[in-house]
């Protein structure tokens, strides 16, 4: 039995792009042990996942830290392959590290060396995919995401699932809450339940949609990513900013409207869905100047 190490560190919605290359990894290696590697904040969800057999964290040490970076290398020696999806300069880094060729990544001289010199402007499933095929995984099938439906509250349906946050430190990234809370008054007249979802850090914009819509539900922090899965599953519609909650809900099958900014290009970086028309984006130079009108009529 040979030990497979899955290397993913990026955000929620880079994470829920590769599940398809997870799923397609475990495939690949039916009888092997396969792990993954990545940052804290995922660990639950990827301990959710049933690709997995363990989940190893990065603990990110600093390259100064010359017994952690010793204890970092021990592990990656661990292992008889190697899949880089997060293909970044840090984990390019640990190639290196780890000292044999037996790697699918971006490092120079690896065993699966992705070296298509067009990998930058291909859309992040197509960019693994075609990392995968050097690696010898020819298909990728649609990822089963029973486990992760089946989560979290049941919520009166139906409902529509308001994404209003984004990266704190991108706030061209989100549409003013104020249009969000708008689109709540006008769901809840049109009888669906509105419910705000994000993490801690939102609850700010859910206490101004509420504001002008009490009915609204507010989850944001009240829900841990597999639970967050459960409740995207359900909902009648998703709509919100380029992040991760909305790839989750794209993954899903969820009908979805995605903003986008001139800050983010989904060209490269949209939401993929699981069927034609199930995903909408609306992309303009700056999200101030999309009206409710517009983003309520993308409502299937």
């Amino acid at each position: 039995m040979a030990r497979i190490l899955v290397i993913r560190l990026g955000a929620l919605g880079d994470f829920v792009q590769s599940f398809a290359p997870f799923a397609a990894i475990r495939a690949h290696h039916p009888h092997d042990e396969v792990d993954l590697m990545t940052q804290p904040a995922l660990a639950e969800l990827g301990r959710a996942c049933p690709w997995f057999d363990h989940v190893r964290l990065d603990r990110r040490p600093p390259w100064r830290d010359i017994a952690g970076i010793m204890a970092l290398r021990r592990v990656l020696r661990g292992y008889d392959f190697i899949y880089d999806l997060q293909t970044s300069g840090r984990s390019t880094r640990y190639f290196h590290l780890s000292g044999h060729r037996a790697w699918s990544g971006i490092g120079r001289g690896a065993q699966a060396e992705h070296d298509n010199p067009q990998r930058r402007f291909m859309h992040t499933r197509a960019r693994q995919r075609d990392q995968l095929r050097r690696a010898g995984l020819e298909h990728l099938p649609a990822p089963d995401l029973s486990w992760l439906a089946r989560g979290g509250p049941v919520l009166p349906a139906p409902y529509a699932v308001l994404v209003p946050g984004a990266a704190a430190h991108r706030p061209a990234k989100r549409w003013p809450v104020e249009r969000y809370a708008a689109l709540a008054t006008r769901l809840h007249t049109q009888g669906l339940l509105p419910v705000v979802v994000g993490g801690k850090g939102e609850a700010g914009l859910a206490r101004i949609i509420r504001q002008a819509c009490p009915e609204a539900l507010d989850l944001t922090g009240r829900t841990t990513l597999p639970e967050l899965g459960g409740v995207l599953a359900r909902a009648a519609w998703a709509v919100g900013n380029d992040t991760g909650p909305m790839h989750m809900a794209a993954a899903l099958g969820v009908a979805c409207t995605v903003l986008f900014s001139a800050d983010s290009n989904p060209a490269l970086t949209a939401p993929v869905g699981v069927r034609a028309g199930q995903v909408q984006v609306i992309y303009v130079h700056d999200l101030a100047t999309v009206r409710v009108d517009r983003v309520a009529a993308t409502r299937a």
